[in-house]
């Protein structure tokens, strides 16, 4: 299982926001991003800000899914 980030870039998309726009109001740095980008590993608090600042819940910004399907 792996962990996709494909519904936080659409809902940057659909609010016209930028990734680095995202960073300053969530106030997080822009490597966490890049390893969402990646598929990577964040901590929960990096989700928690985004949460916060985009008015959401975890499951609006990320899901999991078997390796095959990213």
């Amino acid at each position: 299982m792996e962990v996709s980030y494909k519904r936080l870039w659409k809902m940057l998309i659909d609010r016209d926001m930028k990734k680095k726009e995202l960073c300053e109001k969530a106030g997080i740095s822009a490597s966490s991003v890049t390893k969402m980008g990646r598929g990577g590993h964040v901590t929960t608090e990096v989700l928690v800000k985004i949460c916060i600042a985009l008015d959401c819940t975890m499951d609006d910004i990320m899901e999991i899914v078997p390796c095959s399907d990213l």
